[in-house]
């Protein structure tokens, strides 16, 4: 099956000193698995395709034009095959992305970078919508923690909350390296399954707190 890696928004807006530092996994981690995951792509001769958020000039982050749209070193100085520059989260939004793929008679997609519940996810789920097997690196992506009026979750809690969504239906989730062997090996990982993923859940067993009560 024909396959590319996708790097989504590796921008320095996501760095130390950008509008958007991720926090988990922390980003030497990911930025070094990011590293990993294109050096195996050269090897393999899997074509690499390069996503950028860009926002207008004045946006809050990602500004076109500004040293945090540029993208990180890792990234700049891999050979790409495309790249694609979006304004909303999915890289398939209102970009030509689909018609790239499909011309070229891809079909596995394996996503890299930045953020894990947010352009990485959207991604995801718009690839799986459009019939693309899809893959996503737990430790090759990251994001940060949200606090807004429907409550408050730490970076690690959004980011591993994504990863277990999109295993139950849109996305295979794995590691960079068990990706690297399963290039040399052409092990295929388990597709993503809600029937599995929500069995645990239905036949647990519920608490006295939960039953329902008995009228007398």
């Amino acid at each position: 099956m024909n396959r590319a890696l996708i790097v989504v928004d590796a921008q320095l807006d996501y760095g130390p000193l950008g509008k958007v530092a991720i926090a988990h996994p922390p980003l030497e981690v990911s930025a070094a698995n990011i590293a990993t995951a294109l050096s195996a792509a050269e090897a393999a001769d899997i074509p690499v395709i390069v996503v950028r958020q860009l926002s207008p000039a004045g946006g809050w982050a990602f500004a076109e034009g500004t040293p945090g749209a540029q993208l990180m070193p890792e990234v700049a100085a891999a050979r790409s095959a495309l790249v694609v520059d979006k304004t909303l989260p999915s890289s398939f939004a209102r970009t030509g992305l689909d018609d790239w793929l499909r011309s070229r008679g891809i079909e596995r997609l394996t996503l890299i970078g930045y953020m894990t519940q947010n352009c990485v996810e959207s991604t995801a789920r718009d690839a799986s919508h459009l019939g693309y097997t899809v893959e996503v690196l737990s430790d090759a992506t990251g994001t940060v923690g949200l606090t807004n009026a429907a409550g408050r979750l730490t970076a690690r809690q959004v980011h591993e909350s994504a990863l277990v969504v999109m295993a139950s239906r849109f996305a295979s989730v794995g590691s960079t390296a068990d990706w690297c062997r399963s290039l040399a090996t052409g092990d295929a990982w388990p597709a993503p399954d809600l029937s599995t993923s929500v069995r645990p859940a239905t036949q647990a067993p519920r608490s006295p707190a939960t039953a329902p009560s008995r009228s007398s």
